[in-house]
């Protein structure tokens, strides 16, 4: 049975340990630490609530995206902290680097109630629901697996050199799906992780921006 989540700050903590690519990030109390963090990360950046009991930012309009001055992000930092609502608990904000690709992918483990634990790997961005090209594994996935799972994708297309941008690095991709299924089989109390989207960035690198890890009741 599915239970709480882990806030994004920990969620991606989590992930790191798993050698899963995370995009440069700091969390942090208010306004004026935010401008600071994103001015060390560098403009443009993002900016999320981040709390134990949001899981869903962008539906609530929690997340601000390209903010390229201090006074953007203060502004968009005070915002966010004023939408807060007392049933979402402590609260605090992520300032993040923006990544930059075109091509989404998404990952995650998925519990199947016969098989257990799967590693799952799809094509996402918003030809996701469209498209549905999507692949799992059952878990231990080996690296063997992992490519096989690259390969049964049927868009190969986006995989290659895509609108000026290089080609996957594809033993990177298989760095996340092994690290995945490593994490299933060390944390048996993780019901489920969402890692959406896995952006495809500079050097073909897919990149975590976000990430969502729920554990058994």
């Amino acid at each position: 049975m599915s239970g709480p989540t882990l806030s994004e700050a920990a969620s991606k903590a989590l992930l790191a340990g798993y050698g899963i690519p995370l995009a440069a990030e700091a969390r942090v109390p208010d306004a004026a630490a935010a401008v600071v963090a994103a001015t060390e990360i560098g403009y443009p950046v993002v900016l999320k609530l981040n709390g134990d009991a949001i899981a869903h930012k962008t539906e609530r309009g929690l997340v601000r995206l390209r903010l390229a001055s201090a006074d953007a992000v203060r502004d968009a930092a005070e915002a966010l902290l004023g939408a807060a609502r007392p049933d979402d608990g402590p609260v605090d904000l992520l300032v993040a680097q923006q990544v930059r690709g075109n091509r989404e992918l998404i990952a995650g483990l998925v519990h199947d109630p016969v098989f257990g634990p799967t590693v799952m790997l799809g094509v996402g961005g918003i030809l996701a629901e469209a498209i549905a090209d999507v692949v799992f594994r059952v878990v231990p996935v080996s690296r063997l697996d992992a490519a096989e799972m690259i390969e049964d994708l049927r868009t190969q297309s986006l995989l290659g050199a895509f609108r000026g941008e290089p080609a996957l690095d594809r033993a990177r991709l298989a760095d996340v799906l092994v690290g995945l299924s490593n994490l299933a089989e060390a944390r048996p109390d993780v019901a489920s992780v969402d890692v959406n989207p896995l952006i495809v960035g500079d050097g073909g690198i897919p990149v975590a921006v976000d990430a969502l890890v729920e554990l058994h009741r």
